[in-house]
Order: C-alpha cells, then structure tokens, then sequence
C-alpha cells in the first residue's frame, strides 16, 4: 500500500480518520479505569489518559503504515503500550518509596506486554496498593492478542524488546531518590557506550525514553512479513536519533515546570541554550539520514517533522518569549513541512479543547 508523503494528506488522516477513534478506544480504557477499586491506582489511571492523549495521538500515526482493514488492531497496541508507559510513569513519578525494586517490578509489565504466551504477574509488589480490578493485566494481555496477529512480528519481537528495555531502565534510573539519579544514568551510559555514536550521558538517556521505535516497527510488521534485516533497519532508523529527537524537544518545553519541580531535565544539561539549540538540530539532520534508507522513507521523514512541530505548538512553548524564540529556530531547520504541521497542530490543540476537554 502507498503511504502518505505530503503534509496535508498526512495532516487530514490524522486528525480525520485516526484521531477520532484514538479518543473512542481510550474512551473505552477510561471506563475501565474508573472501575479500579484502589483510590490512587484510579487516580493514576484516569490522569494518564486525561493528560497525555497526546502520546496516543501522536503514535496512531503509524497506523498509517497499514491498510484500513488492519489499522484498528495497530491503534488497539499503540494506545495500549502507551497507556501502560504513561500510567506507570505517573506511579513513578507520585510513589513515596522511590524504591527501583518497585519501578522495575512495575515495568516488567511492558517486557511481558511484547511477549505473547508469557503470563502476567502482580506487578504491585513493592507497593501498598494493590487492587486494579486487572486493569494493568488486560493492558498486557491486549498488547499479546494483537501482536500474534502482526504477520512480521517475528522479525521485530528481538527488536521490539531491545529497545522497551532501554525505556524500562530509564523509567528505574530516573525515578530514584534524587543524589542517586544521575550517578546511576551516568554509569548506565557507559555501560552502553561502546555500542552508540559520539553523545553525552543526558542525550542517550533522551533516546533510551521514547516509544516511537516500538510503534514503527509494529506499524511494518502488521503490513506484512519482513526479514530480519529489514526489522533491523527499522530499529537502527529510529535508535538513536528520531527517539533522541523526540524525547530533547519533550524535555525543551519541559524545562521551567522541571526546575520548579526540582526534577532531573536533560536539556538542562547542556552548558547554554546555544549548544543545547546545536545538539537538537544535529540530531534532527541525523534521524533524516537515519530514516532515509528505509522503503516509506518519506513517511517517516513527516514523523519526524510532525514530532518537531507537536511538540513546539505546546502552551507551554507559546506563553515563553525567550522558548518561543528558540522554537521558532527549530521550526526554520524543520523545513516548510514543519511549518505546515506546526500551525495545523497549533489550530488543533485549540479546537481539540472543545472537542475532547482537558486532553492534550
């Protein structure tokens, strides 16, 4: 099948066909979610989905990769994937312990969510809450259905895994008590220095935390079978620098609302706004070389510029004189087609308010 190449094509799907039933599954977790006896696990739930929409927005993009017909089931695993990550990270984020036996045993729910056939486990083992009515367990067990369906999930599982391990490792690294979180994410890069390009500590960390890797790679392989090679590409496509992209322009906007919170910002890490704007646009050229050898090349070369303008239409970017003006910066490397997804998304946002309330 033929993937859209043009903005307004791309643009008119998306918010069209996909976004649309985007918020009809997630109505449907929702319901769930207000079924879930613990007061706090409820809590959680329901505020993953209310604020970060966003991410399940932005990752039903992949659907484009597939054929009508198919393009339900691929929308079912994104948001389900992405409602656990979401759901785990407010956990994370509100958990009085700060305890890593507890973030890991949590996100050893998205190990088994990419491993058919493998049974689910109490995942609040460390926590005193404990009561979901199998809220977490339905997520995985979703994300399992669908993906023995995938006719190339064979070829993407090994993948798949790789690069969820890197986002559970980060999940444990940086929600630990404070003194210890940059020593463990520094000594977890060098672990894996060997294996990655030239970049600091803070920039492996920005690739290790985003999800679009996954999403690509389940968008090829519910089109078709693939060889192995070709899961490979995809992989190395996306790991390090569209993921790395990603993850800075969400930590950029991120930046006062993370000092006031006193919490670890990767961006923060550069020297100067200078270097940190040079960083950025060096991994913006790089993730359009990386994505450059794969067959939709032009589709994931939108992805990329769709990141670019989601993230920079934020309120948080157009309330900000001085982050504006480094965001305008950004929209000019993006190109016109950046442009063109910057001021379509900045009208969205406005008039998804009016449409599906508090969600982003």
């Amino acid at each position: 099948m033929k993937t859209p190449t043009k903005p307004w094509t791309m643009m008119y799907t998306i918010y069209k066909e996909l976004v649309p039933e985007v918020h009809q599954i997630m109505g449907e977790w929702r319901t769930r979610a207000e079924n879930i006896p613990s007061v706090e696990l409820q809590r959680q739930a329901l505020d993953s989905i209310e604020t970060k929409a966003f991410h399940c927005e932005g990752g039903a993009a992949f659907g484009l990769l597939v054929p009508q017909e198919k393009r339900r089931d691929l929308l079912r695993f994104i948001i389900a994937y992405q409602t656990i990550c979401d759901y785990l990270d407010g956990l994370c984020d509100w958990s009085d312990s700060q305890d890593p036996n507890d973030f890991q045993k949590l996100h050893e729910s998205l190990k088994h969510a990419l491993s058919p056939g493998t049974p689910t486990e109490n995942y609040y083992t460390f926590r005193e809450e404990q009561d979901d009515n199998g809220y977490l367990k339905e997520l995985i067990e979703t994300c399992q259905s669908i993906l023995v369906t995938f006719p190339g999930f064979s070829s993407v599982q090994e993948n798949m895994e790789e690069l969820s391990a890197y986002y559970r490792g980060l999940q444990v690294h940086k929600h630990v008590v404070k003194e210890d979180r940059e020593p463990r994410l520094t000594a977890w890069f060098e672990r894996n220095q060997e294996h990655l390009p030239d970049m600091a500590w803070y920039e492996f960390n920005a690739c290790t935390g985003s999800t679009l890797g996954i999403f690509a790679m389940a968008g090829h392989a519910a089109r078709s079978h693939l060889a192995k090679v070709q899961a490979d590409s995809i992989k190395s496509a996306y790991f390090p620098y569209v993921q790395g992209l990603h993850i800075l322009l969400d930590y950029f906007i991120d930046q006062e609302e993370d000092i006031e919170d006193d919490e670890l910002n990767f961006c923060a890490q550069y020297p100067n706004e200078e270097k940190m704007a040079e960083r950025i646009r060096y991994f913006k050229q790089q993730a359009e070389k990386s994505v450059s050898i794969l067959p939709d090349a032009k589709f994931h070369s939108m992805i990329i510029k769709g990141i670019i303008a989601i993230y920079l239409a934020d309120e948080k970017v157009q309330t900000n004189p001085s982050m504006k003006k480094t965001a305008n910066g950004f929209i000019r490397f993006g190109g016109l087609p950046a442009a063109f997804f910057y001021l379509n998304t900045w009208i969205y946002r406005r008039k998804s308010k009016e449409i599906y309330g508090s969600a982003k």
